[in-house]
């Protein structure tokens, strides 16, 4: 991988770390609400996830595990 992968590569997961971040507050915001749309909170459960399946294949990418 160039310096120029790798930093683009490092670029997206900051993004994506910031995304799930965001997700997260949003998640805790509608479930202190009473009666929020529990469909709703799933969905975004559900992109969480995807988002930190996404973020531990890049950081694999990026600092792989080496065994000797």
């Amino acid at each position: 991988m160039t310096s120029d992968e790798e930093r683009e590569v490092r670029a997206l997961l900051e993004r994506l770390r910031q995304e799930h971040r965001d997700l997260d507050a949003a998640i805790a915001a509608l479930i202190a609400v009473s009666g929020a749309d529990i469909l709703q909170i799933q969905r975004l459960k559900k992109r969480k996830l995807q988002l930190k399946d996404r973020i531990s294949h890049l950081e694999d990418e990026l600092f792989p595990d080496i065994i000797a």
